[in-house]
């Protein structure tokens, strides 16, 4: 399928939530194999709104992760979901599941990381903060750290200077929406 047009282009400041998410692949290494993990994150707040882990690189992953996302936000129809080209997001089914949601795929200029940079950013955060400095035995061990390295720290606590110092549910919270 051809890649659908770059409706972010670089512009990371959005001014609210559900406008636009961010998505993407990233791996760890664990004793098991390869664990990937496919993340969405609202590019107003920066909170990881969707993520999921498997064994596999397979279109699932992402569709996954974006119901999740789904179901923790209910947007409006609208919304932007930028990623790369890769071919989980350039799948008819994720394409039909954006279409369905009235949701408007945006993608990555080719070859150009600079355009999703926010969750590229998340990635090399997770990694330096958490991954790097661990090994994992099993992909079940890596699932539960980044369970709490996601929703426990990064999501709650870890401030961010492009949200006034305040962590993603603080931030979220200072505009009204409220979390379990």
């Amino acid at each position: 399928m051809p890649a659908a047009p770059n409706l972010v282009a670089q512009q990371f400041d959005v001014g609210t939530v559900n406008r636009v998410w961010v998505s993407d692949i990233t791996y760890l290494w664990t004793s098991h194999g390869w664990l990937y993990l496919a993340a969405v994150l609202d590019l107003g707040s920066r909170r990881v709104v969707g993520w999921v882990t498997r064994a596999s690189l397979s279109r699932d992953l992402v569709l996954e992760a974006f119901r999740r996302a789904l179901e923790s936000r209910l947007p409006n129809a609208g919304l932007i979901h930028h990623s790369d080209r890769g071919s989980q997001f350039n799948s008819n089914e994720f394409q039909v599941t954006l279409a369905r949601h009235g949701i408007r795929c945006s993608m990555s200029a080719k070859g150009n990381c600079y355009d999703n940079a926010v969750v590229e950013a998340f990635f090399a955060t997770l990694k330096r903060e958490r991954v790097w400095k661990r090994r994992y035995a099993t992909r079940e061990e890596a699932e539960r750290d980044l369970f709490e390295y996601i929703e426990v720290f990064y999501n709650r606590k870890r401030r961010h200077t492009s949200l006034g110092g305040l962590s993603p549910v603080d931030f979220e919270r200072q505009l009204g929406i409220e979390h379990a």
